[in-house]
């Protein structure tokens, strides 16, 4: 019989660290679906605005389009979704490139659009700290007055080196000065583990540097090599370092030991297209990452917080 008894407070399941699903039932009440939309943005380090080409693990060159209507995919978003859970509340998921690179009133007409679809509960939107205007935030205020509303922010390292190194095209400082003005709106945090030249130290730098803005959220995934990109090149010519699984599993633990446990963790491991990854193989493996984690979790004692002051 198992006696396990999970020490760790934001976790209503044998997870050690305060996961998304915990979230979003502790404001929403109910079990959420994040269901994916792409409105057809691009990006100002892809349209030539900051540079051309993309971060170096970026696969889109150009403005990228979807055949799609909005409606559309969100239908088949929740069709896929509902194959997982049959009942859950949805939440509209602007995750493709920049979500706030567009003109306010073209912003309005996506965001309201999607919040207009059956069980929409909230929005998140996926974006760059340098791609929020004034008028762009006030309008986020203004859906935060009435719905549930996350703003997650890529950053991927707080080194100014490495993020000249990855081609990100804008400073830490840049990153600083968009988080500051989403003050009452719950925001995410992104970083990518194992960037080149990103020593071990620089990456638990990273979590606990971020940390100390107390986001509500933080996303991690290692680093991974996709075709038809700048990092694809770099891998080609051995500049790119991939760890084994266990080195990354024990380094996210490390990381998540590091983090405020009312800190929530939207994710662990990333996404890449299967048909395009090259490396690592075992990125693909998401629910074996997720559990390997746990069980290092477990084998330490472990759990999120754990080393906080």
């Amino acid at each position: 019989m198992n006696t396990f008894k999970n020490p760790f407070p934001y976790s209503d399941s044998n997870k050690r660290y305060h996961t998304f699903d915990y979230y979003m039932r502790n404001n929403l009440s109910q079990k959420c679906a994040r269901i994916p939309l792409d409105g057809g943005f691009t990006c100002p380090n892809i349209d030539g605005a900051k540079g051309v080409g993309g971060c170096i693990y970026c696969g889109m060159k150009n403005s990228p389009h979807t055949e799609l209507s909005l409606k559309r995919q969100f239908e088949e978003g929740c069709k896929a979704a509902e194959k997982k859970w049959k009942a859950c509340c949805k939440i509209a998921y602007f995750n493709s490139f920049t979500a706030t690179y567009a003109p306010t009133e073209r912003l309005r007409e996506l965001f309201e659009e999607a919040l207009s679809f059956p069980d929409v509960k909230g929005i998140i939107i996926g974006t760059r700290a340098d791609c929020l205007s004034n008028e762009t935030v006030n309008y986020l205020n203004e859906l935060n007055e009435r719905t549930f509303l996350l703003v997650e922010i890529g950053l991927q390292t707080v080194s100014d080196k490495i993020a000249e190194k990855i081609n990100r095209r804008h400073s830490f400082e840049d990153f600083i000065k968009g988080y500051e003005k989403l003050k009452n709106i719950r925001k995410g945090v992104h970083l990518i583990n194992y960037l080149p030249g990103e020593s071990y130290e620089m990456m638990l730098e990273n979590v606990k540097t971020v940390s100390s803005l107390k986001p509500a959220l933080i996303k991690l995934h290692s680093l991974f090599v996709t075709e038809n990109t700048m990092l694809y090149d770099m891998y080609k010519k051995g500049d790119v370092y991939i760890p084994p699984m266990d080195e990354y599993v024990s380094l996210v633990c490390d990381e998540i030991e590091l983090i405020p446990p009312e800190i929530c963790l939207g994710r662990l491991s990333g996404d890449a297209p299967r048909n395009k990854t090259v490396a690592p193989e075992w990125s693909l493996r998401k629910k074996t990452i997720l559990n390997e984690i746990d069980k290092e979790l477990l084998r330490r004692g472990t759990y999120q917080g754990f080393l906080c002051k």
